[in-house]
């Protein structure tokens, strides 16, 4: 059940000011003339939920973090979030023109630059982590989680499963298989790192991890739903695209109106892994309906 008397909207705004403040400070004005720091900051200040680094400021904070400690990385987080974004939307990918209500970067800029400022954004995204002002054993297990989650045994990796599984008919399982990997990877990165910068336990890293990959399948599902059924003008991007390319997808595997049953039982299942965190109010129980219910 989502937290009475929590103003969520606002917890959201808030936290998304602090996250693009920083992310302004972090790509340095200096640069901003250049072709290359312009494409980066087109994208990466685009707007969007910035769901992944609120998720991880939100974590660090239920397990003792009260100075925003892990604020770089959750910028860090979404610079990759974006610039897989900026790849994904490639001709060579998903040839997308709308990406977050505004022309893709190739669409915007060309495909070389877009290219290069999904490249950029990666490798700023580490050298922003690297230079975490915290203990050296926890920047380097940061740094360790979020780069599996978002290289060849995570993100990148579902990517590839995903271009495979164009055009062919897969089981659940395999359907599953994907997007753990291709969403729900850093997803759930977002959170353990974000515990293990506020001081977590085992356990407690253990439950966010198992929350993270509730969540991080229903918002597939949730993704996949609103592709079929979605009002482009909110999402800001093209809608049926998934039905045009014959991608695997949860409505088309399992029916619509079984696909928003299983986003919601993942989400039920989700606020099982919260219960070990005895605080109240627990923005993590918002951010997990809020995921089921978003329009774009």
């Amino acid at each position: 059940m989502m937290i009475e008397n929590f103003d969520f909207k606002n917890f959201l705004d808030i936290q998304k000011e602090i996250v693009e403040k920083r992310l302004k400070e972090l790509l340095d004005p200096k640069n901003s003339s250049t072709l290359l720091f312009n494409a980066m900051e087109y994208s990466l200040m685009a707007g969007g939920k910035r769901l992944r680094p609120i998720l991880c400021l939100t974590a660090s904070n239920l397990c003792g973090d009260k100075n925003l400690k892990a604020l770089d990385c959750a910028s860090a987080i979404e610079m990759i979030h974006t610039y897989s974004l900026i790849h994904d939307d490639l001709p060579s990918m998903d040839d997308d023109d709308l990406r977050r209500g505004i022309p893709t970067s190739h669409k915007k800029f060309n495909e070389a630059s877009a290219i290069l400022a999904g490249d950029g954004l990666l490798n700023m995204a580490f050298e922003v982590l690297s230079n975490q002002k915290l203990e050296p054993e926890i920047i380097v297990k940061t740094i360790q989680i979020i780069s599996k989650a978002s290289g060849s045994y995570g993100m990148i990796s579902g990517q590839m499963k995903d271009i495979e599984a164009e055009k062919k008919t897969v089981s659940l399982e395999k359907l599953q298989n994907i997007h753990m990997e291709k969403t729900g990877a850093l997803i759930r990165a977002s959170l353990v790192s974000g515990g293990i910068i506020g001081g977590s336990e085992e356990k407690g890293l253990k439950e966010l991890d198992e929350y993270g990959k509730c969540i991080g399948l229903a918002f597939q599902v949730t993704d996949d739903i609103l592709n079929a059924t979605g009002d482009p003008l909110v999402m800001g991007k093209s809608t049926g695209t998934d039905l045009e390319k014959n991608k695997a997808t949860y409505p088309l595997l399992m029916g619509l109106e079984n696909s928003k049953k299983y986003a919601a039982e993942l989400i039920e299942k989700s606020l099982e892994h919260l219960s070990f965190f005895r605080v109240e109010p627990n923005p993590l129980k918002n951010l997990a309906w809020y995921i089921l219910n978003r329009k774009k």
